[in-house]
């Protein structure tokens, strides 16, 4: 039997019967949030999590991007206290002759890790380092 359906409303085929019409399946914020976490656990895949709780992976992906925290609004930058040293030559590292290096600055943090970067550098590259170190310590 052919049954056009409009906006969820099914009208009379040509015969003039009518059909059910689909309604779409509304999901909570809980339920949302569940499937979310189950599909960005390590090695989880959207798409096999989509099909387990028979919804469509692009749905899912969009349920993703929607809480995700903006990156700035996920961590805040933190000032640490910096000390300039005088003496360059002291804590500068070894070049190999005829290379030079400028603009090459050292950072001491707390626990007596040592980083040595130059001018080059990114500021998101730093950012992650940064990170990562504080996050081992």
């Amino acid at each position: 039997m052919d049954t056009i359906v409009r906006d969820g409303v099914a009208d009379e085929d040509f015969r003039g019967a009518t059909a059910r019409a689909r309604r779409r399946k509304s999901y909570t914020l809980e339920e949302k949030q569940r499937l979310v976490a189950e599909s960005c656990e390590p090695g989880a895949s959207v798409s096999l999590v989509a099909r387990r709780h028979d919804i469509n992976a692009n749905l899912l992906f969009t349920w993703r991007r929607q809480m995700r925290t903006p990156a700035s609004a996920a961590s805040p930058l933190e000032l640490i206290p910096v000390e300039v040293i005088s003496d360059v030559q002291a804590a500068s590292p070894s070049v190999a002759p005829g290379a030079e290096r400028c603009g090459v600055i050292e950072i001491v943090l707390i626990g007596g890790v040592r980083l040595r970067v130059d001018a080059e550098i990114s500021e998101a590259v730093l950012r992650r380092v940064l990170s990562a170190l504080k996050a081992a310590a």
